[in-house]
């Protein structure tokens, strides 16, 4: 019916609705009703209709939302393979290995406004690179730990009292969480957790 909409020819519609049902892995479920099929294969039976035409641009919207971990890989590889063959997708996805991925560009949104775009490695360079969380034991010693791990002047930590969490830039890497672990142990205070 897609091919058929796209304006394919009838046996060009039915000999490319047979490349995509074994691409999108639909064979046994073509003589099924669509009410039926589980949300893996309504997303993949959405995917193979809008590709049914040989679109130059396709938009997706969250395509492997629902998709078991195989199904999602599949996606991918069929995704990169359209991408291969000069089709544009505009993709949107909150999951950020989905993003490292697929994308070539990418545009962040916040209510409707372009916030940040780019490449993956020039927007995670802006964002600040590695970072270094404390879990401190104590509720008391948060405050205190806070002074002795940001450095002054830093606008790129943040103190989570409740949490007993502080989040600072770490430059240094891992030779800043051994830089932490002393300062917080000379100075008495005990940590629950420490990361990069």
């Amino acid at each position: 019916m897609f091919g058929r909409l796209y304006r394919l020819s009838p046996g060009r519609a039915r000999s490319h609705t047979e490349e995509l049902r074994a691409q999108f892995d639909l064979i046994d479920a073509a003589e099924r009703v669509v009410k039926t099929y589980a949300g893996g294969r309504r997303r993949r039976l959405d995917l193979a209709s809008a590709l049914s035409g040989r679109p130059r641009v396709v938009f997706l919207d969250e395509p492997t939302t629902g998709l078991d971990p195989r199904g999602r890989l599949a996606m991918w590889d069929v995704i990169r393979e359209r991408v291969r063959e000069g089709m544009t997708i505009l993709l949107t996805t909150q999951y950020l290995e989905e993003v490292n991925e697929l994308a070539n560009s990418i545009a962040m949104v916040d209510h409707g406004k372009n916030i940040a775009s780019g490449s993956a490695d020039k927007l995670k360079s802006r964002i600040g690179g590695e970072r270094i969380e404390v879990v401190v034991r104590n509720r008391a010693d948060v405050s205190r730990a806070a002074e002795l791990l940001t450095s002054p002047g830093d606008g790129d930590s943040s103190v989570d009292e409740e949490g007993r969490r502080i989040t600072e830039s770490a430059p240094g890497g891992a030779l800043r969480i051994v830089q932490a672990v002393r300062a917080l142990e000379e100075a008495g205070i005990g940590i629950d957790d420490i990361g990069l």
